[in-house]
């Protein structure tokens, strides 16, 4: 393939994406690819690992030892899923000291969601439900993505995530079926997570600068918006269960479409987390620094114990 003219390489390389074949590590791949592969699986993993800071707030104070195992569980499967994603990183050439790099010095982006604080134990709830729900619409797709470690890091996250959806809305069920108190924790959430979940899809296809060529490359199969789309028609029948309502006067069934019409999201917001200014964007990343720094001796009593293996086997 090596004697092959780059609009060569790049008719084969679609027409393998086009085949449904995966795209493997030592493959021939589009620079462009490899660069929005890289942008995409390292938002994705730094994602995962803020995404624990929310919730581990809360294992010291959930209100029983059950609910605290299944916290301590579920943060150290994200922990996890932060792993698998940086490593299917690793394989495209970039070092996950880089990527760690991106992520501290606040230069990489990852999800909207994890900028908002946790305040009340219905907030965990409202998170499983809601965000974990978002997730696993949003990554049912990835585990069909064209890049092969990408893909096949996906299936266990989503079993996972799918465990921590059930999970928060048993916990919103138990609440909304407890006292009038405990009710109105699950609507405040509701309210306080709608938007912010929401936002989780990206902006609207239009908007969305990087779709065209992800679909393209098959690594998106579905489009933003027919996700979020997907999200309102599961959500609505579960809120209305829950006896709870979803916050937006504008959401109706349209019995023309077979969807829920919805209000505007507030794009605004959007950016104005993303870019860094939300509600504890600052408080996250300066947690992530100083469990880095924390953690350094580990690393180097890690280095220091590979290197003297090394030294013994030579």
């Amino acid at each position: 393939m090596s004697n092959l003219s780059t609009q060569e390489l790049e008719t084969k390389f679609q027409q393998k994406i086009d085949a449904n074949e995966y795209i493997e590590p030592k493959d021939w791949m589009m620079d462009k690819y490899r660069y929005n592969l890289i942008r995409q699986i390292s938002q994705h993993a730094h994602s995962e690992v803020v995404g624990m800071l929310p919730e581990a707030n809360w294992i010291t104070r959930a209100p029983n030892l059950r609910r605290k195992a299944g916290l301590l569980a579920k943060v150290q499967d994200e922990a996890g899923h932060g792993l698998y994603l940086y490593s299917a990183a690793e394989t495209l050439g970039i070092s996950r000291e880089e990527l760690l790099n991106q992520l501290l010095t606040g230069k990489a982006k990852y999800s909207n969601i994890f900028n908002y604080p946790t305040l009340t134990w219905a907030d965990i709830g409202a998170v499983g439900w809601l965000v974990d729900g978002a997730a696993i619409i949003n990554q049912v797709m990835l585990q069909r993505a064209s890049y092969g470690p990408y893909a096949r890091a996906m299936i266990r996250i989503c079993r996972e995530e799918s465990f921590h959806q059930r999970q928060g809305f048993e916990i919103m069920v138990t609440l909304c079926q407890g006292t009038a108190e405990q009710k109105a924790m699950a609507q405040d959430a509701l309210n306080r997570w709608w938007w912010p979940s929401m936002m989780m899809f990206g902006p609207n296809d239009k908007d969305s600068p990087h779709s065209s060529d992800m679909a393209k490359w098959r690594v998106k199969r579905e489009s933003n918006d027919d996700l979020r789309q997907r999200f309102v028609d599961r959500v609505v029948p579960q809120a209305d269960f829950l006896g709870i309502t979803v916050p937006d006067d504008k959401l109706k069934w349209n019995a023309a479409t077979q969807h829920y019409d919805f209000g505007e999201i507030d794009w605004t917001e959007f950016h104005n987390v993303i870019n860094g200014n939300g509600p504890c964007n600052r408080e996250r990343l300066n947690a992530r620094i100083k469990a880095h720094e924390d953690g350094k001796w580990v690393r180097d009593a890690a280095v220091a114990y590979a290197n003297k293996k090394r030294k013994k086997a030579a």
